[in-house]
């Protein structure tokens, strides 16, 4: 069974070293930009290659955070980051955008790449994916049972990570907007406001039915390990060194078998208590909590006691000692298991001893406290006279020389060989004398018949497929669903297999899993994708996308700086979706068997946010925009091939009216948005 990495987060140096101390295996961290924590204190290049040879000394390995999305202006940034991880000798980077992958392979293959949880993987054709475009492993999304995670684990050609102790999003990672378009700052670029932890009620109960607990899944830690996870996450870059050392302190001792102090880890961060609800399979109302003040008062009390965990570096580098004596003097040998050997000698020959000196000596070189050794073993070298008597002080200074040279000769940078990028050559997306207009229906019954004749494609779940006459599917994508849980991945793959040669257009993906899932159609790419930059743009044609849907967070310049060479879409009209969750925030109020599928979230201004459970599938809810964004009057001044009309919540007859509309590039009829078209986000 090989050993589970204890993966802790470091927001700051401290917060490292409170890591290391404590014991972590590796750790996380970003840089000052580019990172899905940018409040963080974070690393700039100079501290990265401190803090990555103050880990590999100890034997800790350090992945960076490159884990955001990426506009085409910050490509040239983003390349000089990577040439600084690679300068630093970190193991890896943590990253989200394809742009970033495609430049770690170009530049510095020697780069571990792990897929991060805002990929949204969350199946085996996901994990498979990754490894099938070079990554080394697959952070799974929160949202997955214990079976679920067994199941991936089991046949992923990639080792697994998985996140076991920290905060919850509400929102699956990686598909939450809710941030960007409510305040302008993107959780998928690192800055997101947390409005989810804010009120919102639910039939007029004003608790926060957005705000989850913080996960807790100590207790599965050896379950985990079975199953061949390869990476136990913590998360909490944003926290102290306080939370980073208790969390790793509890995990080495559950992992271990033994008591871990609860309470204590409780008090050091938490909403109320934990939850493990995702994991076990209990997706109820027991999984919501706030931070409280007396939450807030037991963190206050608990710190000086957890400052106690990481006051002293752990012995955690097994070294061997060799000791040789003779007339010349005493030389002190050390070997660890890297390969590294350093001596230390003492001239002249030692006193001869009065008694057996060896139970001193050992004792005298195997005091490592405060170093990241311990002594595995001393042994005498081949041809050794017997030792002799020295002063304890100066046994002291051969172990103190020898244990500082190895360290130093541990630390030494390794830096990865990295070579100069090279990035597309700047192009600007043409605004088209007119747009293409496609549809994109919930439902089949939300479609007005003057559908057909005002778009050149229409859109539909596939599992709405069976709705359309045979007459009509070459004009019809079929949409595969941003989240599929369970046994969802085989249901997809059955409907793809019996339409497949049924006469539709293509699909639509929305997370990198179906890209072997839809292998043999004609493939678009949907929002799901967050494609948001002309390098990733090219790695999805490269995989095999026709054409693709922009991300509705960028800006007009920003859209007009992705030109592909396959038709591009953005949204001209529809209610953005701003959260997808697997836990349901009705779910405080009223269970499954009382509910519709669908309900609505009051804010403290008193907007109204409909959910809804989505577009068939089980267990999967979306929180929508109240206010539709409309861009009628204004699509001359999109650079895309394609307006895209996305309903969701409209019925037939107003789904009429809204591509009449479009259609005549008129102005909207009722409250709207622009969205982030024209003031993008932080």
């Amino acid at each position: 069974m090989a050993p589970l990495e204890i993966l802790a987060p470091a927001g700051n140096e401290e917060m490292l070293r409170a890591a290391v101390f404590s014991g972590a295996d590796a750790v996380y961290l970003g840089l000052t930009a580019f990172n899905a924590r940018r409040s963080a204190g974070n690393f700039t290049p100079e501290a990265l290659a401190r803090a990555v040879s103050f880990c590999h000394g100890r034997g800790v390995r350090v992945w960076v955070t490159l884990n955001t999305t990426l506009y085409a202006a910050e490509l040239p940034e983003v390349a000089r980051a990577v040439a600084d991880v690679a300068a630093a000798g970190a193991d890896g980077v943590i990253v989200q955008d394809l742009a970033v992958a495609a430049l770690v392979k170009q530049m510095a293959p020697g780069l571990a790449l792990r897929g991060s949880t805002q990929m949204s993987v969350h199946t085996l054709e996901g994990a498979k994916q990754l490894a099938d475009m070079g990554f080394s492993c697959a952070i799974l999304a929160r949202e997955l049972s214990l079976a679920e995670i067994e199941a991936i684990t089991a046949a992923s050609p990639i080792p697994t990570e998985v996140f076991v102790h920290g905060a919850l999003c509400m929102s699956v990672s990686g598909q939450c907007y809710l941030s960007a378009f409510l305040g302008g700052r993107s959780g998928n670029r690192g800055s997101c406001a947390g409005p989810c932890r804010l009120p919102f009620a639910v039939d007029g109960s004003g608790a926060a039915h957005l705000s989850l607990k913080d996960m807790s899944a100590l207790d599965a830690l050896p379950r985990l390990q079975a199953a061949g996870v390869g990476s136990a996450k913590i998360e909490g870059r944003l926290r102290t060194p306080e939370y980073v050392a208790a969390a790793v302190d509890a995990c080495r001792r559950a992992l271990a078998g033994e008591p871990y102090d609860k309470a204590r880890l409780e008090a050091a961060f938490s909403r109320s208590g934990f939850t493990d609800g995702y994991l076990t399979g209990r997706i109820d109302g027991r999984m919501f909590g706030v931070r409280t003040a007396e939450d807030s008062a037991a963190t206050k009390a608990a710190l000086p006691a957890l400052r106690e965990l990481f006051r002293r570096e752990m012995p955690r580098v097994p070294v061997d000692l060799v000791l040789a004596c003779g007339a010349d003097g005493v030389t002190l040998t050390a070997r660890d298991d890297d390969g590294h050997t350093v001596r230390a000698s003492r001239p002249g020959a030692p006193e001869p001893a009065q008694k057996d000196p060896m139970p001193g000596i050992e004792k005298a070189l195997s005091r490592t406290g405060g170093t990241p050794f311990f002594v595995r073993g001393l042994t005498l070298a081949e041809g050794s006279e017997a030792p002799g008597y020295l002063p304890a002080g100066e046994w002291n200074e051969l172990r103190r020389t020898v244990l500082e040279q190895l360290l130093a000769r541990r630390e030494a940078p390794r830096p990865w060989p990295c070579a100069a990028s090279v990035l597309p050559a700047p192009q600007k997306h043409p605004i088209p004398p007119r747009q293409a207009l496609w549809a994109r229906f919930e439902r089949a019954e939300q479609m007005p018949a003057t559908v057909w004749a005002r778009c050149a494609r229409v859109i539909l779940p596939i599992a709405q497929a069976g709705q359309v006459p045979p007459d009509k599917r070459s004009a019809v994508i079929l949409e595969l669903p941003r989240a599929i849980f369970g046994d969802g991945e085989e249901q997809t793959a059955r409907l793809l297999a019996r339409w497949k040669d049924a006469g539709f257009a293509g699909v639509l993906l929305q997370n990198i899993a179906q890209l072997r899932l839809a292998k043999g159609w004609t493939m678009y790419g949907g929002f799901g994708l967050n494609i948001t930059n002309p390098l990733a743009a090219a790695e999805y044609v490269r995989l095999g996308l026709s054409g693709m849907t922009l991300l509705p967070e960028l800006t007009l310049p920003q859209m007009a700086a992705i030109e592909p060479g396959v038709p591009t879409m953005a949204f001209a009209y529809g209610h953005m979706p701003l959260m997808l969750t697997r836990a349901c925030p009705l779910h405080n109020v009223h269970n499954c068997a009382g509910c519709s599928g669908q309900g609505e979230l009051t804010d403290r201004k008193g907007r109204k946010f409909p959910v809804r459970c989505s577009g068939g599938l089980r267990g999967v809810r979306t929180v929508y925009n109240p206010v539709p964004l409309y861009m009628g009057e204004r699509l001359g001044e999109m650079p895309v091939n394609t307006a895209l009309a996305w309903f969701t919540l409209e019925d037939a007859p107003r789904a009429a009216r809204v591509l009449e509309l479009l259609a005549a590039g008129a102005p909207f009829d009722g409250e709207f948005t622009r969205g982030l078209y024209y003031k993008g986000t932080n």
